[in-house]
């Protein structure tokens, strides 16, 4: 299997791209393979690049007062960046970590932004990436706001079960809003649902 399908299923659903479009957009892309723990992006790094993850998974979080807030999950078929920095070219709020080893096409801004400038559609793929990303952004915090940390857990549980099962008490704990107690007994009800 041609290991961007995954990544031209994605850009299709947004806008099909005529085949030369593609070929030479793709031709810019790189394959790359990332260990568990790697950072992909650092706080105070300006961001530079666009993941597609094939498969893995990623961690967005933040630091402050030496305690880590774990913002945010993402899985394969997700697009992966520090997005503001990657807009404003201001450093970067957060960190992007791998929580599991990450098969990933690495696309850097130059290409992007070549992309934009010479595909008939690269600029509209753009906007409903951004719109998807601001929508997502969104449905998150009204999450945090109406639903319970159950809800928030079930609702990751559907993203990615396997993988979801595997990340820290920590992170998932920080990221639900609860202490680690809680999500355990969280947990423990999941699996009797």
């Amino acid at each position: 299997m041609d290991p961007r399908q995954q990544i031209k299923a994605a850009i299709d659903r947004l806008q099909a791209l005529p085949e030369e479009e593609w070929e030479a957009f793709a031709a810019q892309m790189t394959l790359k393979r990332y260990a568990k723990g790697v950072s992909l992006t650092e706080e105070g790094q300006v961001e530079n690049h666009i993941y597609f993850l094939n498969s893995g998974a990623t961690r967005h979080y933040f630091i402050r007062d030496g305690k880590e807030f774990t913002v945010d999950f993402q899985f394969a078929g997700d697009f992966v960046t520090a997005y503001y920095s990657l807009i404003t070219r201001e450093p970067s709020t957060v960190f992007i970590s791998v929580l599991e080893e990450v098969e990933a096409w690495v696309i850097s801004r130059n290409t992007l932004q070549h992309f934009y400038e010479r595909s008939r559609y690269g600029e509209r793929i753009g906007r409903l990436i951004a719109e998807e990303q601001y929508v997502k952004r969104l449905r998150k915090e009204m999450a945090l706001r109406s639903l319970t940390a159950e809800e928030r857990y079930t609702a990751l549980m559907a993203k990615d079960p396997a993988l979801v099962a595997n990340i820290s008490v920590k992170h998932l704990s920080s990221y639900l809003g609860v202490q680690p107690e809680s999500l355990s007994r969280i947990r423990k009800q999941y699996r009797k649902s």
